[in-house]
C-alpha cells in the first residue's frame, strides 16, 4: 500500500522525523506493523489531524485530546470495516482509500448505499442514537481508517460549536443525498440509471473539470444501482465511444457534462 498527500495528508515518514514532530498536537504518527496480506513492511504514517475537515477549527486542547485517543487500522480490499448490527462504540474516519456503505435485503442481496471518500467520517448515527450500526461498510481498496471512541466523539459534538455545526451540515447533506439516490433507483431504464449515477457522484476537480475519482468497479456500480455488471460495461462503453466521458487510470473524466445530463433525463422512446 502506498500513501501520498491527499485530503487528510497521510504520508510516510521515518522514525527520526516522527520523533521530532511528536509534540505537535495536529500531527499523529502511527506505526503500522508488517502485514503480508498487503505486502508492506512496518512503516510510520504521519497524519495531519487538522486537515481532517471535522477537526479543522478545533482548539489545541481538543486536538491533544483527539491525538491521545485516535486509533488507526489498516484494512484490505473487501474487508468489512463496520458490520450492520454492531455496537456503535466509535466514530470512524477514512484516511486513505475508498469505502462503500452497503445493506443486505431480505433475500440476501447486497445493495450499495453510498461511497465514502478520503476525509469522510462515518458511524455517527449509532453514536447519536445510542443504537447499533444501521449498515455495513466494506473496503473497495486497501484503506487506512481511524477510530475515535464514542465518549470523546460525543464530547466534541456537544462542547465544540465548530464540530456541532459541521455535523448538522453533514446530516442535512446526507439526507439530501439519500433522497437523490432513492430517486435514482426509481428510474426504470437501466441505462438512464447508470447515466444518472455518474451525474450524481461526479465532483469538480481543480480547473473546473468534472470527474469521478477512484471510479468503482463495474460490479460495485451494478450492486449500487441494482443492475448487472454487463449492463454497466455497455453503458460506459457507449459514453466513451460518444466522447462524453474519458477513462484516465482510476478516474472518469466527464468531457460533455450537458450531454450526460440529457441522457440521464431522456425518456425512452
Amino acid at each position: 500500500m502506498t500513501t501520498s498527500e491527499n485530503a487528510v495528508s497521510v504520508a510516510l515518514s521515518n522514525s527520526a522525523a516522527a520523533a521530532q514532530d511528536n509534540t505537535r498536537p495536529e500531527l499523529l504518527n502511527v506505526d503500522v506493523p508488517k502485514q503480508a496480506k498487503f505486502q508492506i513492511k512496518s512503516a510510520n504514517f504521519s497524519i495531519r489531524l487538522r486537515n481532517i475537515p471535522l477537526f479543522k477549527d478545533l482548539s489545541e486542547e481538543d486536538m491533544k485530546l483527539i491525538k491521545t485517543n485516535f486509533r488507526v487500522k489498516l484494512f484490505g480490499k473487501r474487508d468489512i470495516v463496520l458490520q450492520k448490527g454492531g455496537i456503535g462504540d466509535s466514530l470512524l474516519f477514512l484516511l486513505s482509500g475508498q469505502l462503500q456503505v452497503v445493506d443486505v435485503t431480505e433475500d440476501g442481496r447486497a445493495i450499495g448505499l453510498r461511497m465514502l471518500k478520503e476525509g469522510d467520517f462515518f458511524g455517527e448515527i449509532a453514536l447519536i442514537n445510542g443504537s447499533t450500526r444501521s449498515a455495513s461498510v466494506v473496503a473497495l481498496s486497501n484503506v487506512l481508517v481511524a477510530f475515535l471512541p464514542a465518549a470523546i466523539s460525543m464530547q466534541l459534538f456537544t462542547n465544540s460549536p465548530s464540530v456541532a455545526n459541521k455535523m448538522l451540515r453533514h446530516l442535512a447533506e446526507k439526507i439530501q443525498r439519500d433522497s437523490e439516490f432513492r430517486a435514482l433507483l426509481s428510474i426504470n431504464n437501466t441505462s438512464r440509471r447508470i447515466y444518472a449515477f455518474i451525474d450524481l457522484f461526479k465532483t469538480v476537480a481543480p480547473g473546473g473539470l468534472e470527474v469521478i475519482e477512484n471510479l468503482p468497479t463495474h460490479q460495485d456500480i451494478a450492486m449500487m444501482i441494482n443492475t448487472s455488471r454487463e449492463t454497466v460495461t455497455r453503458a460506459l462503453l457507449y459514453l466513451v465511444q460518444q466522447g462524453i466521458v474519458e477513462k484516465d487510470l482510476h478516474r472518469l473524466i466527464i468531457r460533455k457534462p450537458e450531454e450526460l445530463k440529457m441522457l440521464a433525463l431522456k425518456q425512452p422512446s
